[in-house]
């Protein structure tokens, strides 16, 4: 091979991991499975902006911004306030309905997030789903479970 070959394929190489690179760029990310082989109470927990519905693919109806976290609770760990979280969650058995919501008013703004919570809790498999009117919304019927920022 001359070296005008050894030069034109290093450049095709290039282009190809370029174009590569930028095809991956444009694929939104997603929150990360969690891993199916965990012991103990766990809960994978997503907050999705927007208003999404089991079975919708309309892409208009979610902004795409998911945000997730492994919330581990044997010892509490993985999640930005996984103690509180995990002390939530005991007291309501697992199951995400039963945490009391607490007091706070919240304004009446139309700006949906979608909550989705999935794994095991005392040996139970946990699923919730739920769309709220906006964040405080969620922070208030759901406690700590979804409060995936610092």
């Amino acid at each position: 091979m001359t070296n005008t070959h050894k030069a034109t394929a290093a450049v095709r190489t290039c282009l190809l991991a370029a174009c590569a690179l930028l095809v991956a760029g444009s694929v939104p990310a997603r929150a990360a499975a969690p891993p199916e082989s965990l012991a103990g109470n766990w809960l994978y927990v997503t907050v999705t902006r927007g208003d999404i519905r089991a079975g919708d693919t309309d892409s208009d109806t979610g902004s795409g911004d998911t945000r997730g976290a492994l919330l581990l609770c044997d010892p509490p760990q993985g999640h930005a306030h996984a103690v509180r979280a995990c002390g939530e969650l005991r007291a309501a058995g697992g199951a995400i309905g039963r945490i009391p919501p607490t007091g706070v008013h919240c304004p009446m703004i139309y700006a949906p997030v979608t909550a989705s919570a999935r794994g095991e809790w005392g040996g139970r498999a946990v699923t919730h789903t739920e769309t709220y009117a906006n964040s405080c919304v969620l922070a208030a019927r759901t406690g700590a479970v979804f409060a995936l920022s610092n």
